[in-house]
């Protein structure tokens, strides 16, 4: 069983080896395998987690059962938007997905900003798995905009957002 706890730095090489994992599963087949291994050797390295951990407006969980890591989440405040939480990462490795692993992080991350009213998501609408997740958890689509990171600019996006209590 999965417990949802805070991420720390002793994490954060399980959870860059997680993260590629999962992003090869998901997206070798839209984006290429060579394409896939370059954007996770960068955005998912050690370092580049380390400073998302240290974002002072930020919730990074983890699913942990003890003896590996299933799942991680990372959430922050909005820069260009005020009482808005934006939902970066959500990943479950797929050996355990459609267990309630991404369920449980997501309801730990949208109850994590009590001043945000909304929190919004950028997803690729070819990865049917997640547009069917984030439907199914209250998140309805509001617009499209395209990747603006290197590697993979221009590709299509869709944005999601979901009201919050707060």
């Amino acid at each position: 069983m999965f417990f949802v706890r805070t991420a720390s730095e002793r994490d954060l090489a399980k959870v860059s080896a997680l993260l590629g994992e999962t992003w090869h599963a998901t997206y070798d087949a839209l984006y290429g395998a060579d394409k896939v291994s370059e954007i996770t050797a960068r955005w998912h390295s050690v370092p580049a987690l380390k400073a998302r951990l240290a974002r002072k407006d930020s919730e990074f969980v983890v699913a942990d059962n003890g003896r590996e890591l299933g799942g991680m989440g990372y959430a922050a405040m909005a820069k260009d938007r005020p009482k808005t939480a934006f939902l970066h990462q959500l990943y479950v490795l797929p050996r355990y997905q459609r267990q309630g692993i991404g369920r449980d992080l997501f309801a730990e991350l949208e109850t994590c900003f009590p001043d945000a009213n909304a929190m919004l998501l950028e997803v690729d609408p070819r990865n049917e798995a997640a547009v069917a997740f984030y439907g199914a958890h209250g998140f309805v689509k509001v617009g499209e905009t395209q990747h603006t990171a290197d590697g993979i600019s221009g590709v299509p996006l869709h944005v999601y957002e979901k009201p919050l209590g707060g």
